[in-house]
Parts: structure tokens; sequence; C-alpha cells
């Protein structure tokens, strides 16, 4: 799936840089090219490069900061589900049943969040869900023990709070859009440019025109690491680990120890 966003981006570059070459020739034989290649010219390339290369800093950091998050989401699912399997084991009367099913719908539900197939305050309200399980189990546990899942309640909720945010808000839009004119008024500087031999001409506007574009779609792209419900979107970070720990879930919700009440 990812690998098709990619030659989708790919294919997208080369027809918007196409279409810039077509423009180039389309100029040539008019004889409109009125402008000549000088210093400035190659300052204003070196300055949206600069510019571009701020953005992606800048995308660069959340998106690091990103390929922890599914991780750490598995991670405490997977401690709820054994912090609660394992009051059973000190009080066998314990009924943990509905709180690991719980807990293991809840590992779906995120699975579908990322997709887009959730609301966020849906997917709060149900790890809320697991406050009055947790205080039900007082009665079977120590207090350091539910103390314990209630924290990893809490970071549960911190991480889908900060993922939400990372997805929803994009990064200096007035940059993207200072980059987005630069890059347009770039390519238009390259078609009505008289360079000799036109041959060279075309080179350089096709090379140049595909590095300003590409690297501005990418960096779009790099924006949103959780793009998945994004058909264009080829850069997101890995749900692998998340996917596996709903695999391992289901069967622990289901077994005869976690659904017997």
């Amino acid at each position: 799936m990812r690998s098709d966003n990619r030659r989708r981006l790919l294919l997208r570059v080369s027809g918007i840089v196409a279409a810039v070459v077509s423009c180039k020739l389309l100029v040539h034989f008019l004889g409109w090219e009125v402008l000549s290649i000088n210093p400035l010219f190659s300052g204003i390339v070196a300055a949206n490069v600069f510019l571009m290369g701020f953005l992606l800093s800048g995308v660069l950091a959340d998106f690091k900061e990103s390929e922890r998050l599914p991780g750490e989401l598995s991670a405490c699912l997977e401690n709820l589900a054994q912090e609660v399997a394992g009051i059973r084991f000190a009080k066998p009367e314990a009924r943990v049943g509905p709180c690991l099913n719980l807990v293991s719908g809840l590992s779906r539900d995120i699975l579908s969040w990322f997709h887009k197939k959730h609301r966020t305050w849906e997917l709060l309200d149900h790890l809320n869900e697991l406050t009055p399980h947790f205080a039900a189990m007082e009665q079977w546990a120590q207090a350091t023990l539910v103390a314990r899942l209630k924290q990893e309640q809490s970071n549960l909720r911190r991480s889908i709070i900060r993922i939400h945010t990372i997805r929803e808000t994009s990064f200096i839009s007035s940059g993207y859009l200072l980059a987005d004119l630069i890059t347009i008024l770039l390519c238009v500087g390259l078609i009505l440019s008289r360079i000799e031999p036109f041959y060279e001409s075309l080179f350089f506007v096709g090379v140049i025109s595909y590095l300003m574009i590409y690297l501005l779609l990418l960096i779009r792209d790099l924006d949103n690491p959780f793009g998945y419900y994004d058909r264009c979107s080829g850069e997101d970070v890995s749900l692998k680990p998340l996917e596996d720990t709903v695999r391992r879930l289901d069967p622990l919700a289901r077994s005869e120890d976690g659904s017997k009440t």
C-alpha cells in the first residue's frame, strides 16, 4: 500500500515536471524567452532550498517522535492486559474478563482510529470506560497495582492526544505558502529564461523543477506521519507494533481464564 502511494507521488511529480518542460518548449518556439540567467536567479534558487531545508528539519523532528508513539501505545495496552490478567493468579475469583475484553476492543478501536474510522473523542470515551473497571478491581488487587493501571491509562490518553495534535496541525502554514510561491516563480522563471544551447535549458529546467516540486510534496507528506487514510500519503510511520498487539490481545480476551466470570 505504501509503495503504491510512493509510486503515485513520483508519477504526480513527473506529470507536473512534464507540463513545465512542455511549457518551456512552447515558449522557446514562440520566442518568448525574455529573461536571462544571472547571479540573482541562482540566489533565488539557493534561498528556496534553504527555506525547504528549514521546513524539512521541522517536520522530521515530529516524524522521529511519531515513530515511537505506536510502540508506546502498544506497550501501554499490553501492560494493561497483563496486569489485569495477572490479578487472577492471586485471586481466582476475580472478574477480569470484562476489563480484558474492553482493553482488547480498545486496541482495535485505536488501530481503526489511525485510519479515521473513529473520532478522537469517541476513542477517549472508550478509554474512560476503563475507570469503573479499575475501581471494581480494588477489592481483589493491591492499591499499588490499581495505581499502575491508572498510570497506563493516563499514558494512553497522553499519547492519543499527542498523535491527534500532530495529525491535525500543519507545521508553519505561512512557510508552506512562501515555499509554494517561490517554487512557482522559479518554474516560471526557468520557462522564460534564455539558456544556450537549448538542450541544456531543457535539462536544467527538468532537473531543478523536479527537485523543487518533489521536495515540496515530500515535506507536506512528512508533515502528517499518520496519513494512512490519505491515498496520496506514502511516508507514514509503521503500525506493525500496534497490529501485533491487537493479534495478541484478542486470544487473551477470549481465553478461558480471561473470559471466566
